[in-house]
């Protein structure tokens, strides 16, 4: 009896583990969508993954679809050799340095620093004795030379006429050369002392002496420095002004010696000028020291650089680009970088429209793209469009936990 009760309650439970659940109401009991979904093999994983993975983002249909994925490749890098160096003014053919051809006393200045003279403009007038008693020469052989002239002219009538001999005749225009050559010679004294052709001959047809001496520009440019004053006593060796061309300046650097190859006399190179907001300026090389600084191991160049708008300006701190090696390396769009802290990252996709943020380390922008040089590698997918609305969306899912 007891063996036969058993055996059917057995059976009773064997036949209620086989029939459906039933609802109160008659119907199999309906599964939720949260619980159905949570059965699939390996969603409840994912999920907790996700949840404790700050990097991993999952992108909802809506943003998915403004979402571009493309693959990562290689573009030439050209690694400038970056040298500092110094705005520096052209001088050769824009840089004078201007003085008095005689010695004198400053009557009047008509120029002050940082005033822009034209070549031939007055900046100062001086007072000289010296230039007067030149003056004062030059009419003497005039006359002389006229004298001189006139003599002859009877001469040679007289030699015509048989009166003298043609030994007294060579003798007085002998006697006119030596005077020509003294009027030339005192006409190209006074040029040496800054009188025009014009002035001379207003002297020659006036015969008035005039003292006073001007002191003139060489060439169009800037008064960078006035070393004279009113009474100022001074001589030919003296500066009064230095003026400077600026419409065209220098920029010198001192290259190590070891990467002094890489740079060509008529290379085209750049330099960054820190005090103009790191704005480029381009120009070409036109000169290489031909001796290395024993002290410094450098080799000094100058880039010649034009500068109209005089933005530019001489001592200014520079760093100057020459082109050097050439590299490949994987080239990221610069849309595709987004800031995660104090370093840059980048989407990658992860499979399943979830989305990794992977750090990364960046070159400078270069037309766009910037070079990668860690974190990503050639052929690596990678997100090129909307990596900021992922990112916001990464970002509200971290404020939410």
């Amino acid at each position: 009896m007891r063996f036969a009760l058993a055996c059917a309650m057995r059976v009773a439970l064997f036949i209620g583990a086989a029939v459906p659940l039933w609802s109160c109401h008659g119907e199999p009991e309906q599964k939720s969508p949260e619980t159905a979904q949570a059965e699939e093999p390996g969603m409840v994983a994912q999920q907790e993954s996700t949840a404790q993975d700050s990097t991993l983002v999952t992108a909802a249909p809506d943003l998915l679809k403004r979402l571009r994925v493309a693959v990562l490749s290689e573009g030439e890098l050209h690694e400038p050799l970056r040298v500092p160096g110094r705005v520096s003014i052209e001088e050769f053919s824009r840089l004078a340095r201007i003085g008095a051809t005689v010695t004198g006393r400053i009557t009047h200045i008509d120029a002050s620093v940082g005033q822009r003279v034209k070549r031939g403009q007055k900046l100062a007038v001086l007072n000289s004795t010296e230039f007067s008693d030149t003056q004062r020469a030059f009419l003497k052989a005039l006359a002389q030379k006229q004298l001189h002239t006139v003599i002859v002219e009877r001469a040679r009538k007289l030699y015509k006429s048989g009166v003298i001999s043609e030994l007294e005749f060579q003798r007085r225009a002998s006697e006119l050369s030596q005077a020509e050559t003294e009027y030339n010679a005192m006409a190209d004294q006074l040029q040496v002392l800054g009188m025009s052709d014009e002035s001379i001959a207003v002297l020659e047809k006036n015969r008035t002496i005039q003292p006073l001496v001007p002191v003139a520009s060489s060439i169009d440019g800037i008064v960078m420095e006035r070393h004279v004053s009113q009474g100022l006593v001074v001589q030919p060796a003296d500066v009064l002004f230095v003026v400077a061309d600026l419409s065209q300046l220098w920029i010198v650097a001192e290259v190590p010696e070891q990467q002094a190859e890489w740079a060509r006399v008529g290379q085209q190179v750049e330099a960054e000028i820190p005090a103009l907001s790191d704005r480029r300026v381009k120009g070409q090389l036109v000169y290489i020291a031909p001796t290395v600084d024993p002290e410094t191991r450098t080799v000094t160049v100058r880039m010649e650089v034009a500068n109209p708008d005089g933005s530019l300006k001489p001592e200014m701190l520079a760093t100057m680009l020459i082109s050097g090696k050439v590299s490949r390396l994987p080239m990221l769009p610069a849309e595709a970088v987004v800031r995660d802290g104090d370093h840059d990252a980048a989407f990658v996709p992860a499979g399943d429209g979830r989305f990794r943020l992977k750090p990364v380390k960046l070159g400078k922008e270069i037309g766009g793209l910037r070079p990668v040089l860690s974190g990503l590698a050639a052929g690596e997918e990678v997100v090129t469009e909307g990596s900021f609305h992922l990112n916001n969306e990464r970002l509200r899912k971290e404020l939410e936990r």
